[in-house]
């Protein structure tokens, strides 16, 4: 089943003009010899920060009836927030209760992946992995946490450095059975 891979369109010529721009409102001198290539380098940066790569979402046949929960954790992930186009960077801890079928467990990170590029906010970056893996593979349930340290809150304003923001979004089963809710959340543990 195929995934939507596009991004957004990017003019590069344009963000590079934008860069420069900025620079030179930030009274930095943009021909300086350390600041030349910079906003070529930015635009580049941004460009490969918000196009999303495409793939698969391969499913097979459940011939063994597996109906246990599947849990992919620690999926490392980087993302842009989109209020301040600070970085935010964390884990994801994607699982699922199979049904008819499972799905290949490098599309669970690659999931995770394709959301997280782009301008976001965690929120809606965990709902967008639990809604697309539900919808694609139905399952009889759907679990993800994510964890991410953001840089718009530990390098500016209220500078907590090494603070979390945990999320949840939760699907089927394991929204609404206690126990399989609680043994997604003991095996994610989220730290």
């Amino acid at each position: 089943m195929r995934v939507i891979s596009q991004g957004p369109h990017i003019e590069l010529d344009a963000a590079e003009h934008a860069v420069r721009a900025l620079l030179v409102a930030l009274g930095q001198d943009p021909d300086s010899e350390h600041l030349r290539e910079t906003p070529r380098r930015v635009a580049n940066a941004y460009a490969e920060l918000l196009t999303p790569e495409a793939f698969d979402l391969t499913t097979f046949p459940n011939d063994e009836g597996y109906d246990e929960l599947v849990l992919a954790r620690d999926i490392p992930f980087q993302s842009l927030c989109e209020h301040h186009l600070l970085p935010f960077q964390g884990v994801a801890h994607v699982g699922y209760l199979p049904d008819r079928r499972i799905v290949g467990l490098s599309k669970l990170a690659r999931l995770v992946q394709r959301f997280a590029r782009g301008l976001q906010v965690q929120e809606r970056l965990t709902k967008q992995v639990a809604d697309s893996l539900d919808s694609h593979l139905h399952p009889r349930g759907v679990g993800v946490v994510i964890e991410a340290e953001h840089q718009c809150m530990s390098l500016r304003g209220v500078r907590a450095h090494g603070s979390r923001t945990l999320t949840s979004a939760l699907h089927g089963q394991l929204r609404h059975d206690t126990a399989t809710r609680q043994e997604f959340f003991a095996l994610a543990h989220a730290r």
